[in-house]
């Protein structure tokens, strides 16, 4: 191989690797900034539109044995949206 072979194979290598880091460092910005955008709720089931995140909702389970209705804070379930 002669001198102007080899200067345009490492010249090409520096455009593949120089357009490489591009593409990354666009998809990794992209990416990112996907993740800052906050998400919206969009499949809420309609009778829970008026629940908002931390309300306490009430849960009947009727698998449960044990008649202890005493115990009012055991298996309380609450709303967190995301």
């Amino acid at each position: 191989m002669n001198d102007l072979t080899v200067l345009l194979y490492f010249v090409m290598f520096a455009v593949v690797v120089g357009m490489t880091f591009a593409f990354m460092f666009t998809m990794m910005r992209s990416t990112l900034r996907e993740f800052d955008r906050p998400r919206q709720v969009t499949n809420v089931h309609p009778e829970m539109r008026d629940v908002k995140s931390g309300d306490e909702l009430l849960i009947f389970n009727a698998n449960d044995e044990d008649e202890d209705d005493d115990e009012d804070d055991d298996g309380d379930i609450f709303v967190v949206r995301k």
